[in-house]
Order: C-alpha cells, then structure tokens, then sequence
C-alpha cells in the first residue's frame, strides 16, 4: 500500500481496537452471530482480535475498513473467549454473512470441527511438519487446529477472498499464532510457496466450483500443468481436481496431505487425473466417503471424500472406507485395504469403499446377464431435437426418443406409445446413402442448424463428423439414474431411443418378452436408492456400472417367473 493508504489503515486499526473492553468478569460466555450486523462489522472484528498482527495484509483487506463501525467491547471480549475455547465465531458469522448463492459460487463451504480434528490426528500420526499450508484457508480452522498439535511449524493459509483472509488473521493472532503465520491473499494454484527445506503438510477443504464457472484461461493452465507431469486433464472437471493437481505440482518427496473434498470424482471420468495422481505422484495412503446425512459440507446434501496421501512414489495398497456419522472418521485408521492392482484396473473407485455383500442366495448381479448403456449426448437439444427448425425432414432420420427422465417415470412399467415421444434427429454419417430428394432436404437443415452453431459444440467437433449424433439401438429395457427416487425401470415395447438422460439396458443373451417383463417388475419392485452416489441437492446418481450391481434373480428363476 501506499504511504497514505497506510496511515489510513493504520488509523482505522486504532480507532477500531481502542474500542473499550470489558474486564474479564464481565464478559459474556458466549458469541452470538447474530450481532455481527454485517461484513464491515465482521472486518472490524477482526481487526480488533490482532488480524493486523499477521504480516502482509493487502489493499483489498485494508479496504473493507474504510467504512468500518466501532467494535463494542462486549463483542470481542466473546469472540476472543470462544476462540481460546476452540469455537471459530468468525467463520460462523461469515456464512451467516455472506449469502449462500455467492458462497456456492466461491466454493466457501466450511469444515464441521470433528472433521478436521479426525483429518489432524491423521497427520499428527505420520509425522510433524515444519510447515503447514491450507490451500483454501476459510476462516483458519484447518490452519489452527494444526498450530495446536505443531507448535514448531510455520503456517501458511491461502485465501482469495479479502473477507476471510481477516478473519484466519484474527482467529491465527487470538491464539497466539500470529508470530509464525503467513496469510496469503492470492490464488493457489499460482501461489509462489518456495523456501522451506523441511517437510510440508498440505491440509484443508478445497473450493468446490463446477467446471461451468471456471473460466478458460485456467481450464488452459489445467491441461498444460497436467501435460507437464504427463497426464490428461479433463476440462468438465470441478475446481478441487486443480488444487489436488497444484498440490502435486509443488510437493516434494517426504511432504504430505489430507484434503477433505466432493467425492465425484471417484468415479466420473474428469476424476481421473486425481486418480492417476494418487497412485503415482501423490502416494495415496486411504480414501473416506462421508454419507450426505452426516453433512460432511454443511448445507449441502453431498457425499464428500477424505483423501490422505504422502509424497512417496507409488502405493502397494490403500485404505477405503464410508462412514454414516462424522464421529466414526477417527483418524483415519479404518477401512479395508485395496490393492494397487485393483486400483488401477478399475476406474470407479466409490465401490471399494463399501463392504462386498454377497448377492442372495439365487441371486446375481445385473451385470452378469445384461449391460447398462447411459444414452446418447446430442450437444446440442435444440438442434437435433426435432421441431420447426427441422421441417421438411424425411421419417427415415427421424426417431422417437426418451428425451427426458419424467417420460419414464410416467410410463409405468411400460412405454407403449411412441407418438407420445419427440423424435431426434440422428442422420447417417455418409449422406450419400440418402435418397437424392431427402438428401437435398438434409443439405438444406443442416444449413440452418449451422447457423445456429450445431457444428461448434464441443459434441459435435469430437464426432466423426459433426451431424451424426449415432444413437443407440433401442434398448429393450429403459432406466432413470438420477433423480431423488428410486431409478424408474421401464419395458420398451415402443421401441424408442434414449438420451443420456437415461441408460438402456441390453441383455446378453436374447429374452423372451416375458422373461423380460419378469426382469423389470422384479426391478421395479426392488428398486432403491441403495447402491448410487449422492449429489449436492440429494440427487441420487447410478452410474452404469453401479446399476450392474443391482442383485437380480438367476435366468432360471427369471424364466419360472415368467411362466
């Protein structure tokens, strides 16, 4: 800052911390948010439990206290008393604070203090560090409950918003900590964070952004940070998957870590750069997946991942386990070994960390007498779904499709009626096999869907060529996977195609029409949310091969059913 900026920040710093304090007698026993008015109250605070204590305070934090209020001793006396007790009264006022859609949006999710004392005690376990860096610092608590256990270590956070940063500052110097600490108002993943010789512990809860938000320029650093280590990246991958890469980046043999993150990407394709970082740069020591109903994310209906590792080269084996209640994490000892073999054989990893169950007796898994398909991605729904835009059309590339989940649902048992259905356009990959009237009336649509970008989408330009959405045959069993309900299972007798809005499920050997009809009404009847993976919002999501795990009964059995 500037010299007169300085004296500026430095006179609301005075003004602010001469605020009157009570003596201890008299201070309240606890904190209540609620008086936190609003953010310029809240950096007020936190200037006056010694946030400018911490070296390095910016412009952007300095700013938020042009039009501070007084800070009433009452006040910080309870701040100051629930945070030597251990509480984090700050964090708590800024989620009340700053409202939920703009912390979505930052990713600011905070992190229930069991959580990170199980995360914690794990490292304390492995070792002491010299260093301590949270990633994604919030108000500190990660970074605190580590300056307890290692009183010897440097701490590091690093945080983008200027309003938290104050209050890690605060909550670093009320305990102490301010002497050793190092707040950081930038961006991780081009953070400078060189000069320690000794070993690092990387902890913390990284953002959880979607890749929608992310903007280009670092969906570009993304792919070329990866292609640097030799690896792939994906850019439909959230944020966390780029600090888990940042992380790798910069760490050094003997360094270690534990993040606490969304655990999608145990299983969807963008998480296999973290999965190939486990198991070959990062050392990964063991994986716990914590139910929604023990809201590992405050909030927020979502499954979230534990994910320890040391900086050791390739693990023969690693721990997996899923736990109901935040209280069973412990540190982290638990679970049930899972070879390096298996890990890298498979690439959906979420079902190691349930115990196997047998099928019953007479039983077998899905899978083993038919395959699930997810449906077809058009890129574009306004394009190849048909409507105006698409008259003049010839029926031969017009069919009849399942475009939407509740089409299923619907249904019934049973889609019968294909008129009932809107119809994609799937035309062939050589126009030259058209009829020379229809293909005329193909060059004149695509003209038009041209214009309106059919062939830009990110879809179209990864076909073998842009116009054919190559839909899948008819499947003769349909099923909803994500929803907040049972997947829907649904016999196709109108033959109809399907959309990635739904997997088709194609037997392995031919059925008969009633064997089938026995198949999806025992489905239908033992269908739950058992088994799938839990979105934010508590979306219930089967991947395909999680839908082929479903027990069914033997063929046999299906057939005497049927009978």
């Amino acid at each position: 800052m500037a010299r007169d900026e300085e004296l500026g920040f430095e006179r609301s710093v005075a003004r602010i911390v001469g605020a009157p304090w009570p003596p201890p007698e008299e201070r309240v026993a606890f904190l209540d948010v609620g008086t936190v008015a609003d953010e310029a109250m809240l950096a007020a605070l936190s200037v006056a439990l010694g946030a400018a204590t911490v070296p390095r305070v910016t412009e952007a934090e300095a700013a938020l206290l042009d039009h501070a209020p007084d800070v009433p001793g009452d006040l910080i006396a309870a701040a100051l008393d629930k945070i030597e007790e251990g509480g984090d009264p700050l964090g708590e006022a800024f989620c009340k604070l700053r409202p939920a859609a703009r912390r979505r949006e930052d990713g600011a999710v905070y992190t229930p203090p069991t959580t990170v004392r199980s995360i914690l005690s794990w490292a304390e376990s492995v070792g002491a560090p010299d260093r301590v860096i949270d990633p994604g610092a919030g108000s500190g608590r990660f970074l605190l409950e580590a300056g307890r256990r290692f009183p010897a270590a440097s701490l590091v956070a690093v945080e983008r918003d200027p309003l938290a940063a104050l209050t890690v500052r605060a909550n670093l110097a009320a305990a102490g900590m301010a002497d050793r600490a190092e707040v950081r108002v930038e961006d991780f993943l081009t953070s400078d964070l060189r000069g320690s010789d000794g070993h690092t512990l990387f902890v913390g809860n990284p953002p959880y952004v979607r890749h929608h938000l992310i903007p280009s320029e670092w969906k570009d650093w993304l792919k070329q940070e990866a292609a640097a280590m030799g690896l792939q990246a994906s850019t439909l991958a959230g944020l966390h998957v780029y600090f888990f890469l940042a992380i790798a980046r910069r760490a050094k043999a003997g360094d270690y870590g534990a993040l606490i993150t969304a655990s999608e990407w145990l299983d969807v394709n963008y998480g296999g750069l973290v999965r190939d970082l486990f198991l070959d740069r990062l050392g990964g020591q063991g994986i716990h997946v914590i139910e929604p109903k023990a809201e590992p994310f405050p909030g927020t209906a979502a499954t979230g991942a534990v994910t320890t590792f040391t900086v050791n080269g390739k693990p023969a084996s690693a721990r997996f386990a899923r736990v109901t209640r935040l209280s069973a994490l412990g540190d982290l000892s638990g679970g049930r070994r899972v070879s390096r073999e298996r890990l890298v054989a498979e690439k959906r990893w979420s079902h190691f960390t349930r115990p196997p169950t047998a099928a019953p007796e007479g039983h077998v898994e899905l899978g083993e007498v038919c395959r699930v398909h997810r449906g077809q991605v058009t890129g574009a729904n306004h394009v190849w779904i048909a409507g105006a835009h698409s008259a003049g059309l010839p029926d031969e590339v017009l069919f009849p499709t399942v475009t939407r989940a509740r089409e299923l649902i619907r249904s019934g048992p049973v889609l019968s009626d294909p008129d009932k259905l809107k119809r994609v356009i799937d035309l062939p990959q050589d126009l030259s096999t058209l009829r020379a009237a229809d293909h005329m009336a193909v060059r004149r649509f695509l003209e038009r869907v041209e214009k309106m970008g059919a062939k830009e989408s990110y879809t179209a330009r990864h076909r073998p060529v842009w116009w054919s959405v190559s839909l899948r045959k008819p499947a003769p069993i349909l099923a909803t996977y994500m929803a907040r309900r049972a997947p829907a299972f649904v016999l196709n007798e109108a033959d109809a195609r399907h959309l990635n809005i739904a997997h088709g499920i194609y037997p392995r050997e031919a059925m008969a029409p009633n064997v089938l009809s026995a198949l999806v009404a025992y489905l239908r009847g033992a269908s739950s949310l058992q088994g799938g993976r839990v979105y934010a919002g508590g979306l219930t999501k089967f991947e395909p091969r999680e839908m082929e795990r479903i027990p069914v009964p033997e063929p046999s059995t299906l057939v005497e059913m049927a009978a």
